[in-house]
């Protein structure tokens, strides 16, 4: 393995959404992770458990019975021999299965015991059901987001994603090395809740001086200030519009052909007729003009992209930003290490197909696993 995190080892207990984000950052930067299936597919999601869950890329697999003592005993002989573990279960359920926290640090005491849920480990609602869109509703960041007569759904990016699984990969390292320093693991307890409401530490600091209403669109990064939003273009199409700095704003109105004279940035209750003259003249062109008109610039004034568009775009072929693996096209590893390069990431494999060469580095014989396989403990999916 190469890449930031070589040398680590991850159990992931294949879950949904922003568990296996983290497990596929980890993975991504070399980290050796495998993925603890149930004996049989899942279902009813798009995409999931085929060879276009990009989520499950570049790791191994194996599906495993956790309900029998031979599977649960499987599992925890590679816990040993792990950095960490990730699970993405309601509270309680590895604790059933005979994998929670305290059997697992029981086998390794310098375990990092990754939970992402979207409530916590506690609280009044730790034990019930929810989304994305429901742990983000309790923060305050979904009301904030959207026109102003409703709030919209921003994908599933601000709880799962951004809040969950990319504060789950944080706090996994940061036990990680807590425990190298330490010899002690510990438990992560990643909850969407306070990751969204984690992302949203900035507004909280503008509300606290008085610079941010509770109102959408009248702020200034909310699209409220008429130097911060999206314009409509003539055949349909979108421009987003940063010009924030006073030079960037100049350079905006010169490329419009608009005077400075009525753009005052500071007169928040002239924003809306701003908004109205800037919007008519993007009106008037496509947006490949507008493009044009502004390329090279530091007006701040890029097209919106659509999802075929992004990856042929010249800097984000240029960067690499987004990479085909088997044919499925998909964001590259990020970030980006001068002195140890994530390497290109493999595809998503069903379990098992694969998975030996895996096995054998964490010290599970081949024989056993086959003889799991034929007692049913241990099932093969076929490509």
């Amino acid at each position: 393995m190469t890449g930031a995190l070589a040398g680590l080892r991850f159990v992931e207990l294949a879950g949904l959404g922003p568990a296996p984000f983290a497990a596929m950052m980890l993975a991504d930067h070399g980290a050796e992770v495998i993925r603890i299936h149930p004996l049989r597919p899942r279902r009813g999601i798009p995409s999931i458990d085929t060879a276009a869950d990009v989520l499950a890329r570049g790791r191994a697999s194996i599906a495993v019975d956790l309900k029998s003592t031979e599977g649960k005993a499987l599992v925890l002989d590679l816990v040993a021999g792990a950095d960490g573990l990730i699970e993405g279960f309601r509270p309680g359920v590895t604790e059933r299965l005979g994998l929670g926290p305290q059997d697992c640090l029981a086998r390794n005491p310098r375990l990092a015991y990754g939970r992402m849920t979207g409530w916590g480990q506690d609280g009044p609602l730790a034990d019930r059901a929810g989304h994305d869109l429901n742990y983000i509703a309790l923060t305050g960041v979904l009301l904030a987001t959207g026109p102003v007569d409703r709030p919209v759904p921003p994908l599933n990016l601000l709880g799962d994603f951004g809040g969950g699984g990319m504060v789950l990969a944080f706090g996994m390292l940061a036990a990680v090395l807590s425990a190298k320093a330490t010899g002690r693991g510990q438990i992560v307890d990643a909850a969407m809740t306070d990751g969204a409401a984690l992302l949203s530490t900035m507004i909280h600091g503008f509300r606290a001086a008085g610079a941010w209403k509770t109102a959408r669109e009248r702020n200034l990064l909310d699209g409220g200030a008429y130097f911060y939003g999206l314009y409509r273009c003539a055949d349909g199409r979108f421009v987003a519009v940063g010009a924030i700095e006073p030079q960037f704003h100049a350079l905006l109105l010169q490329g419009l052909g608009l005077d400075a004279a009525g753009f005052d940035q500071a007169d928040e209750l002239r924003w809306l007729d701003a908004r109205k003259r800037i919007a008519a003249v993007f009106a008037s062109q496509p947006r490949a003009h507008w493009q044009w008109v502004f390329e090279g610039t530091d007006a701040c004034v890029t097209p919106v992209l659509d999802w075929d568009e992004a990856p042929d775009h010249t800097h984000n072929r240029a960067r690499g930003t987004f990479i085909e693996v088997a044919g499925v096209v998909q964001p590259a590893p990020a970030p980006r290490f001068s002195q140890t390069p994530a390497a290109p990431p493999g595809p998503p494999h069903l379990p098992l197909a694969g998975a030996e060469a895996c096995l054998a580095r964490w010290s599970i014989a081949a024989e056993r696993i086959a003889d799991l396989q034929q007692r049913g403990v241990v099932q093969h999916w076929a490509e």
